[in-house]
């Protein structure tokens, strides 16, 4: 996996500890995706390119298993990543990036426009 921990770190107002645990909390959930083609985590599978976290903003870079791999399952892993770190205490707004995907452009925006998801009391 090839996440830019520097870059992360320098794009924060947010101290160190609480970094490092908003960190902890969005690798668990994208720990808990799985690609529903093959049934293993897209943290195992390294499909995570980037993450950047700036005052409760998350974005979010990844690819899938293949250029062509079914639409359908890019389409419910994305989703499936913005919404999950949205879910997260703090976390305000997320943007998925899909990118090396036929569908990549309609997948990013179909994900990004939809309504997020209710958060927990």
């Amino acid at each position: 996996m090839s996440t830019d921990a520097k870059n992360d770190a320098n794009s924060t107002p947010q101290k160190g500890d609480d970094l490092q645990a908003t960190r902890r909390k969005i690798f668990d959930e994208l720990t808990k995706i799985v690609d529903p083609e093959i049934g293993v985590s897209i943290m195992e599978l390294e499909l995570v390119d980037k993450v950047d976290i700036n005052s409760g903003k998350v974005a979010v870079d990844l690819h899938l298993t293949s250029p062509f791999c079914p639409a359908v399952f890019g389409f419910k892993i994305a989703q499936d990543v913005r919404d999950n770190i949205y879910k997260l205490a703090g976390i305000n707004e997320v943007k998925v990036q899909v990118s090396n995907h036929f569908m990549a452009d309609a997948i990013n925006k179909q994900v990004n426009e939809s309504k997020y998801p209710a958060k927990a009391a």
